[in-house]
Parts: C-alpha cells; sequence; structure tokens
C-alpha cells in the first residue's frame, strides 16, 4: 500500500532530521522518506535505525532514500532509488520480499523504464523549482502531468514532487496522480499535514491501520 502523502526529511545534519521525523510522526504523517545526503555510511545507518525506532512507535512507515542494503538493515518498509541509484531489479533480488521500491521520473521514458522493472511507484517530477534537489530537471508543471498520466494508462502509483505546496495540491490531483511527496512545506510547519490530508481525503489513522510485516 503507497500513501498519497509522502514526507521527505530535510536537515542540516542527522539530528535535524531525526528531530524532523519526530515532528512529522506525531503530526500524523503515514509514511516518512530518510533523504540525508553528504553523510559517511556508518552516520546513515545509525540515523536510520535511530529513524525506524521512531517511525515503528508510530506506526509509520520508512522509505530509505538511495541505500537499499541500508533499508533491509534496519528492515525499512522500502528504498527510493534516483536515477543514478541501483537497479531496481538488483535492488529487488536483495531486499526481503515485503519491502517497498520506488524509482524518481523526470520523463515519459523514466517512467517506462521504471514500469518495466516492476518498482512499486514512481515519484514524478519535478511539478515546479524547488531548492532541495541539485541539478533539477525540467519543471512538468500541471500539464506535464496530465500528458504524461494520459500517456501512460498504468496502475502504478504516480507520485507528484518537487517544490509541492497546500495551495498546488488540489490542481495537483486532478491532473490524475495518485499522491505527493513533500518537503519543504511540511517542514516550516508540520501542523499542514492535517491540512494535507484533508485535501487528499485520506488520514493518518486509516492510513497507519496497515503495516508491512516484519520479517
Amino acid at each position: 500500500m503507497i500513501s498519497k502523502l509522502q514526507y521527505i526529511t530535510q536537515g542540516s545534519s542527522p539530528k535535524e532530521h531525526l528531530e524532523n521525523i519526530q515532528n512529522a510522526c506525531a503530526s500524523g504523517a503515514e509514511w516518512v522518506q530518510l533523504r540525508l545526503k553528504n553523510v559517511d555510511e556508518k552516520t546513515l545507518l545509525q540515523t536510520a535505525k535511530k529513524a525506524r525506532e521512531i517511525t515503528e512507535h508510530y506506526q509509520t512507515r520508512l522509505i530509505i532514500n538511495d541505500h537499499y542494503k541500508i533499508a533491509k538493515e534496519v528492515k525499512a518498509d522500502g528504498v527510493h532509488l534516483g536515477k543514478q541509484d541501483t537497479d531496481p531489479i538488483i535492488a529487488r533480488d536483495f531486499l526481503y520480499s515485503w519491502q517497498i521500491i520506488g524509482g524518481t521520473a523526470n520523463t515519459l521514458e523514466d517512467c517506462k523504464k521504471l514500469i518495466s522493472k516492476k518498482i512499486d511507484y514512481i515519484g514524478l517530477g519535478p511539478y515546479q523549482f524547488t531548492k532541495t534537489k541539485e541539478n533539477l530537471s525540467l519543471v512538468l508543471g500541471i500539464t506535464g502531468y496530465k500528458v504524461l498520466i494520459k500517456e501512460l494508462q498504468t496502475e502504478i502509483p504516480i507520485i507528484a514532487i518537487g517544490g509541492i505546496t497546500l495551495e498546488d495540491t488540489k490542481a495537483i490531483l486532478e491532473t490524475g496522480v495518485f499522491g505527493v511527496a513533500v518537503s519543504g512545506e511540511i517542514t516550516k510547519n508540520f501542523n499542514s499535514i492535517a491540512t494535507f490530508h484533508k485535501i487528499l481525503k485520506t488520514s493518518s489513522s486509516n492510513e497507519q491501520i496497515f503495516k508491512l510485516g516484519k520479517q
């Protein structure tokens, strides 16, 4: 089960990422992606273990960005792979059968490639300019999502990402995307999670009934 609202962590340090995860979970987030860049693997592993402790307490799903081996070690609910990361097929062979694999896409070709590799969801963007990602691809905007969703005709959940705000969300959903991944808008105000749930017509309590079994 893929969540319609996905929080992607921000922070200037591992500690800040963990504090933001705590705040997001306490505010009703049912899906958190730990996106910790420019740290060594030991630090990332330690942070991921602490993130797993927090998210398990709230029955929130935890996704690890990029590092599928760490995702398996901490028994996270899954991994999100960027375009330059490990092939999803390799990750699938390595991970537990119940772990989710998501992938980043910017174009129709990207999406088709991920679909052929049987990923569980696609993070498609960017919707608009965002400072949280370097080497940003061309922005899609509302028109871009409409065109790609119509062209793809896929049952795989498409998650819009990239500078998304509360004000953008309704129009983005009307394009046919499944949900949204949000970073900055939630980090600056964790109370916005409840409003996102209303717009998405979901709720953290309903989402959190589902919990992947750990092996």
